[in-house]
């Protein structure tokens, strides 16, 4: 039976919502911070470090000034471009086949992260997502120019206008309660997903919070002859 959406268009979070990351994410955090003379985070901190920026994560997490931040980010981005972007990731199950099936009910799609965008890019097109997706869109490399989760759903919301998408009913995909506040901000509704690095009441504010792939699934695509108020 075919299917649609109640939205019109949907944004997509990456890490901790389509892909798992925290592997790479630990070991550079450790080798980048102990460079730097700071303690680097356990594995059970990990989730201090995944979703916001990471310029923004050196100044919170280990009382780094913006000048130590931005050699921090540089030293970090130079790590992982050295390793390759697409090295100990993997995706969460089941996010392709929503991705796809979405595609193929004529949804148009596009990421809203916090990374930098050439490693969205990377990401999407290792793991064969680049053709379901209408845009990719990506934080700037130094997290500076482009980095407040709001003006990336609003980067991502005018890439996909700008290609004639409907983006009247936007949806956003998100972990962490930065995706909450920037959807908010960016009058967004989010959709929480909790398989990824929040704490429980990260999800506060969100207009649904899901446990798993198929309770994503049922608030995206719907039977064509179930209308969105039933």
């Amino acid at each position: 039976m075919p299917a649609r959406s109640p939205f019109s268009c949907v944004l997509w979070d990456v890490d901790g919502t389509l892909v798992d990351a925290s592997e790479g994410i630990l070991r550079r955090l450790t080798i980048t911070l102990e460079h730097f003379g700071r303690t680097p985070p356990t594995r059970g901190e990990l989730s201090r470090w995944i979703g916001p920026p990471m310029f923004e994560s050196f100044q919170v997490n280990v009382d780094m000034t913006p000048e130590q931040a931005t050699e921090a980010v540089a030293f970090y981005r130079d790590l992982n471009r050295s390793e390759g972007y697409t090295v100990s990731v993997r995706l969460y199950p089941g996010v392709a086949d929503l991705v796809h099936d979405l595609h193929a009910a004529g949804i148009p799609q596009s990421t809203a992260s916090s990374k930098p965008e050439v490693q969205v890019v990377a990401l999407m097109d290792h793991f064969g997502l680049a053709p379901s997706l209408e845009a990719t869109v990506g934080a700037s490399l130094d997290e500076r120019a482009l980095s407040a989760k709001s003006d990336i759903v609003r980067e991502a919301l005018r890439r996909l206008e700008a290609q004639g998408c409907d983006i009247s009913r936007p949806v956003l995909i998100g972990d962490r309660h930065h995706d909450v506040e920037g959807g908010r901000d960016a009058e967004v509704p989010v959709i929480f997903v909790r398989w990824g690095f929040s704490w429980p009441h990260e999800a506060e504010g969100a207009q649904a919070a899901v446990d798993d792939i198929d309770q994503l699934r049922a608030l995206l695509l719907v039977d064509a002859e179930v209308s969105v108020g039933d």
